[in-house]
């Protein structure tokens, strides 16, 4: 083997190399959540670039790396297996599928569990606040092109993919990460099997060297480190489709709903939490996206609440990315302000003014509000 690799399943080890390449950048560093299995998010002065600098996309990790990362020809190896109700399987490598025509996909990918931890009582999960999203340019091949060389049988429903990632659910119970798309967006044009990041060969962490990428979807249904694709006849139940992945004690909601479309959300990116601001006009900064549509407006309030302005909006760099937006405010004066920032959506999905408190910690889209102080004028 050459040169040291981490232990396999050691994911703090190998990301906090990730960690040091970020703050050589100078642009800042991925923010642990946990140690183990490896969880980082993006900083949120960083969620106002878009897209996000590739070594501040955030991490998420589930179990242990997966084995075949430890060598260092894991690419020429590793085959994907594509089978169940279709009329050719397939066994494919990297180079038959970087042979077909390539697609390039520029989306917002959000944890399910992002916002987890400003729930009150927090749900069990990892701590999750509000960095677990990050927007990335994806370049592979458009799956529908591969199901159809299959040859997918009329009554299919589903299409199950599985990561080469695997530990143990519960004690006793191992299971790899599986979880399984409605045939529809398995064969969107632009869910892509994606092998580059930011136009590189897609990373060890981010799921080399094939990862599943849909747009508008929470993280979970892009399923990284991809070894196999399944064509299913009925609905796959396993533990990541009926255990984990579905909401559960939300008002409003109906019980063991899946989790599927990405919540509106906008997010204040500057300035940041607790900041000390001098007195005089600021510009308020952020970003906003859905998986249910465009952005129609992101309004800001400087005052808890009371009162609101329509940001200027953006243009995104894809229908499936986030919008920039900004606000010009001039501080009436010294003292502490809270401010809001609430996404409104084309289809009429509003970010609720209170967190929706569910059983797993899923879709928390509260509005965001920063408290900062103006100082007086010098």
């Amino acid at each position: 083997m050459a040169g040291p690799h981490p232990r396999v399943g050691d994911a703090a080890a190998a990301q906090a190399r990730a960690g040091d390449v970020a703050r050589a950048t100078g642009a800042g560093a991925l923010v642990t959540v946990e140690a183990h299995p490896y969880n980082a998010e993006t900083p949120m002065r960083a969620l106002g670039a878009l897209p996000t600098p590739p070594e501040l996309v955030y991490v998420r990790t589930h179990f242990d790396l997966p084995e075949h990362l430890a060598d260092p020809d894991f690419r020429a190896a590793w085959r994907l297996r594509i089978d169940g109700a279709v009329e050719r399987p397939l066994d494919l490598g990297l180079a038959d599928l970087q042979a077909l025509e390539p697609r390039r996909v520029t989306l917002t990918m959000e944890c399910a569990g992002n916002g987890r931890a400003l729930m009150t009582p927090p749900p069990p999960g990892t701590p999750w606040r509000l960095g677990a999203v990050s927007t990335v340019t994806f370049t592979g091949t458009p799956l529908a092109g591969l199901l159809a060389r299959a040859g997918v049988r009329p009554g299919a429903v589903e299409v199950l993919g599985e990561g080469a990632d695997r530990g143990e659910v519960a004690r006793g119970r191992v299971e790899p990460f599986r979880r399984s798309l409605p045939l529809a967006a398995a064969t969107h044009p632009d869910t892509l099997l994606a092998w580059a990041m930011d136009d590189r060969p897609l990373p060890p962490l981010h799921g080399a060297p094939l990862r599943l990428v849909v747009p508008r979807w929470y993280g979970m249904a892009s399923v990284k480190w991809l070894v196999r694709l399944t064509v299913l006849e009925e609905p796959f139940a396993g533990f990541f489709q009926r255990e984990r992945y579905i909401y559960e004690d939300e008002e409003g909601t109906p019980q063991g709903t899946p989790v599927t479309t990405i919540r509106v959300r906008a997010v204040i990116a500057d300035p940041p939490n607790g900041a000390r601001l001098p007195a005089g006009p600021l510009t308020i900064r952020g970003t906003a996206w859905s998986g249910d549509g465009p952005i129609a407006t992101v309004r800001v309030s400087t005052d808890g609440g009371a009162r609101w302005q329509e940001a200027a909006l953006g243009e995104s760099l894809s229908p499936y990315a986030a919008h920039p937006w900004h606000l010009t405010w001039a501080p009436p004066g010294p003292g502490r302000y809270t401010i809001v920032a609430r996404a409104i959506d084309t289809l009429g999905n509003a970010q609720p003014l209170a967190p929706r408190w569910n059983r797993h910690g899923y879709g928390n889209n509260v509005a965001h509000t920063v408290r900062v102080e103006v100082m007086e004028s010098s």
